[in-house]
């Protein structure tokens, strides 16, 4: 059995600050830590649609989608994905959204 060797480390996982992540500004950093993330790697393999739904919850608001495509383009960059703009995520969102509706009854 060959050992295999380690995992190269990873800036993006290992940096203690919200905001050094692409798109992530003090507001954005500030929702994140109002639901329990703390440092980047926090956020890996987490699901950016639960995060932005335990956001909603924890602010009793509903929040523009945007935000959302900022969580999924957090979530992606971490876990190893190119730096990206958030609306970048936009189109993925929506059909991910649109999969997960219920259809309606006839």
């Amino acid at each position: 059995m060959t050992e295999k060797p380690p995992m190269p480390r990873n800036i993006r996982r290992d940096s203690p600050v919200l905001e050094d992540l692409p798109n992530v500004g003090r507001s954005v950093a500030a929702d994140l830590r109002r639901i329990g993330v703390r440092v980047p790697r926090d956020l890996v393999g987490r699901d950016p649609y639960a995060l932005y739904d335990a956001l909603e919850r924890a602010t009793g608001t509903r929040h523009d989608p945007c935000v959302l495509d900022t969580f999924i383009a957090a979530v992606r960059y971490v876990e190893g994905a190119p730096a990206r703009p958030w609306w970048k995520y936009t189109a993925q969102r929506k059909r991910t959204l649109a999969a997960r509706k219920p259809p309606n009854p006839a």
